[in-house]
C-alpha cells in the first residue's frame, strides 16, 4: 500500500517533461480536443491527424496528414490502468462530419471505426500486448492486430501508444452473426453473442451474476456481461436466451457427468479453442486470466452451436509483471494456483476452469497442444524473433517516451523488476519467457500421463531377436518408473547398463542402437531396484 500512495504522489511528476517531436519511424498521430477534457465517458468529439507512410518511410511532423484527417469520438478507457496511470488510455471512434461511426484502414488495419489506444506504461518493455497479439493471431482465428505510433495531444507529446483493434463483432474481428433487435426466435436467436466475465460498477445492464459460486463454499460471484450486441440494442429475449444457454452449460459443470461427450463441456464448448486460450494465458502467466477481461463467443447454432473462448486481452502485467498471486513466478499453472493463493480476492477463477482441468482427456488436448505449437508459432525462436522485432521497432521512440514518463527506473505497480534502461526490461522479459518455456515444457509431459491397468501388465519383452542394429525393450510401466537394465555376455561378465523413465503409463518401448559384438547376451530388468524379468537375446552382424 505505501508503495502505491507513493506512486500517486510520484505520477503529476511525470507530466512535467515537455519533448520536441519532429519525426518518428513509427506513424505520428496528433488530437485535438479544442480544450476539453477526455472523460472517462461519454466520448467528446475531437480532432485526429495521422501520419502514416505505409512503405515504411520516415514520418514527419511537416508531412501533411493524409493518411487521416478528420473527427475522432474520444474517451479514457481501462480501469486500474487509468487510475494507475497519468499515460491514459484511450478509445477512439473515427466520425464523419455529420458525428457517424465511419469505417476507415487505420494504419493498414482493416476498415473499422472503433480502436483502443493502449498507453503501455507500468510495462517497460512496452510490448507485451503487442507480443502476446502477435502469438495469438498465429494460432486463434482472430486476435486484436496492432500497430505502435507516437502521441500529440493538445499539442503535447505523450510518447508511444499502441492502437489497438477493440473487441467487436464483424468479418475481420470476432466474425459471429450479426444478431438484429428482431432476431427474436429459431437460430436466428441463438447468435451470434459476445460476453465476457469481468470486473463492473455498480449493477451493470446487459450482466447476470452465476447462480453457481466462483469458488464452491465460496462468497464470490461471477459476473457474466453480454459485450455484443449493445445493450441498447440487446433484447430481453436475446438476453434471456444467452443467460438460460450459459446457466444449463454451468450446471452441467456442477454435476457429475461434466466430462461426458454428450452431457458434459464437450457438449458445449468448443474445446480447441478453450485449449488455445489457455495456453496462451498460461504462457504469460496472466494474472487477470480467467476472472477478468476474459471474453467468449458464441455463433448461430445452425453455423456453429458450440461457445469459443476468447479473444485474449489485456496482457500489460503479464509476463513477470505482476507482483502478486504468485503471477511473478515462471513456474505454476494460473488456472490451479489463483485459487489457492488469492481465494480472497473479488474476482477468481470460476469454478468450472477447474473443472475441466480435472478430465485426464482436457489435460490431454492441452499437452499435445502444446508439444504441437513449440514445433511451430510458439516455438522459442519464434518469440524471441518476435521480442526483437518489435523491441526494435520502439527503439528509437522509446527514448522520447521515458523523457516523457521517467519511470525507468521507478518502481511502477505492479512491477517485478523494477529499474534500468530499456534494454534490461526487455532483457528481463526475453529470460522470464525462457524461463517459463523451460517449465511449461517440462511440466506439459505429466498433464497426461494415460492410466494404468494392472490386468494389460505383462513382463518385458524383447525384439527383434536375433537383431542386428538396434534391440528393443517393450515394457508395461507405471509413469515415471525408475528402470535399470543390466545386460550381461554369455560368460555373465556385465556388458552395458540401461537406464529408464517412461512419460506414460502402460505400453512403452526403450529402443537402443546395438554396439555390442555377435553372440548371445542375456539381461536383467530391475524395477526400483527389483527384479522384475530376466531374458536374452541374440545379436547378429
Amino acid at each position: 500500500m505505501l508503495r502505491i500512495c507513493l506512486l500517486l504522489i510520484l505520477l503529476p511528476l511525470f507530466g512535467q517533461a515537455q519533448i520536441s517531436l519532429t519525426s518518428s519511424n513509427l506513424p505520428i498521430v496528433e488530437i485535438s480536443t479544442n480544450g476539453q477534457e477526455i472523460p472517462d465517458e461519454p466520448k467528446i468529439t475531437a480532432q485526429m491527424q495521422v501520419r502514416f507512410k505505409p512503405n515504411g518511410e520516415r514520418n514527419y511532423l511537416t508531412d501533411s496528414p493524409s493518411h487521416y484527417n478528420g473527427l475522432i469520438g474520444i474517451e479514457r478507457r481501462g480501469s486500474t490502468s487509468d487510475f494507475f496511470s497519468d499515460k491514459k488510455p484511450y478509445s477512439v471512434e473515427l466520425r464523419d462530419t455529420e458525428g457517424e461511426d465511419e469505417d476507415f484502414a487505420l494504419l493498414g488495419m482493416p476498415e473499422e471505426a472503433d480502436w483502443s489506444f493502449i498507453a503501455p506504461f507500468n510495462d517497460k518493455s512496452l510490448i507485451r500486448d503487442a507480443l502476446l497479439y502477435h502469438l495469438a493471431r498465429s494460432i486463434m482465428p482472430w486476435a486484436p492486430r496492432t500497430q505502435f505510433v507516437e502521441l500529440i495531444l493538445n499539442g503535447n507529446y505523450q510518447g508511444i501508444y499502441v492502437v489497438t483493434e477493440r473487441i467487436k463483432r464483424g468479418k475481420d474481428r470476432v466474425n459471429v452473426a450479426k444478431l438484429k433487435t428482431t432476431d427474436l426466435a429459431g437460430d436466428s436467436l441463438t447468435g451470434g453473442y459476445i460476453l465476457k466475465i469481468d470486473k463492473a460498477e455498480g449493477d451493470p445492464a446487459g450482466a447476470w451474476g452465476s447462480p453457481y459460486p466462483s469458488i464452491p463454499g465460496g462468497w464470490q460471484n461471477t459476473l457474466w456481461q453480454v459485450h455484443y450486441p449493445k445493450i441498447e440494442d440487446l433484447q430481453d429475449v436475446q438476453f434471456n436466451y444467452i443467460e438460460d444457454w450459459i446457466t444449463e452449460f454451468e450446471t452441467a459443470m456442477s454435476g457429475p457427468e461434466f466430462a461426458d461427450t454428450l452431457l458434459g463441456y464437450p457438449h458445449y464448448l468448443d474445446v480447441t479453442s478453450f485449449v488455445d486460450f489457455t495456453l496462451l494465458n498460461e504462457l504469460a502467466k496472466n494474472v487477470d486470466a480467467y476472472r477478468i477481461s476474459t471474453f467468449f463467443h458464441k455463433n448461430r447454432d445452425d453455423v456453429d452451436p458450440k461457445l469459443h473462448a476468447g479473444p485474449v486481452w489485456d496482457f500489460n502485467i503479464a509476463f513477470g509483471n505482476c507482483n502478486y498471486c504468485g503471477a511473478e513466478s515462471a513456474a505454476g499453472w494460473q488456472i490451479l494456483d489463483f485459487n489457492v493463493l488469492c481465494g480472497n480476492d473479488g474476482w477468481v477463477n470460476h469454478f468450472w476452469w477447474g473443472k475441466m482441468w480435472q478430465d485426464p482427456q482436457y489435460r490431454k488436448k492441452l499437452k499435445d497442444r502444446w508439444q504441437e505449437l513449440r514445433t511451430g508459432p510458439l516455438s522459442t525462436d519464434t518469440i524471441m524473433y518476435v521480442i526483437d522485432s518489435l523491441s526494435n521497432l520502439v527503439n528509437e521512440s522509446q527514448e522520447r517516451n521515458f523523457q516523457r514518463w521517467p519511470v525507468l527506473n521507478t518502481w511502477v505497480w505492479p512491477n517485478v523488476f523494477c529499474c534500468g534502461p530499456y534494454d534490461a526490461h526487455v532483457d528481463y522479459l526475453r529470460t522470464w519467457i525462457q524461463y517459463r518455456l523451460a517449465w511449461m515444457d517440462a511440466t506439459a509431459k505429466t498433464l497426461y500421463v494415460g492410466e494404468y491397468n494392472a490386468e494389460k501388465r505383462f513382463e518385458t519383452q524383447v525384439f527383434p531377436n536375433p537383431a542386428a542394429a538396434e534391440i528393443n525393450f517393450k515394457m508395461y510401466l507405471h509413469y515415471n518408473d525408475e528402470v535399470t537394465i543390466r545386460i550381461f555376455d554369455a560368460m555373465g561378465r556385465w556388458r552395458q547398463t540401461l537406464e529408464y523413465s517412461p512419460e506414460f503409463n502402460g505400453e512403452s518401448v526403450l529402443n537402443q542402437p546395438i554396439n555390442l559384438g555377435p553372440g548371445v547376451y542375456f539381461y536383467e530388468v530391475n524395477i526400483y531396484g527389483k527384479r522384475e524379468s530376466t531374458g536374452s537375446f541374440v545379436v547378429v552382424k
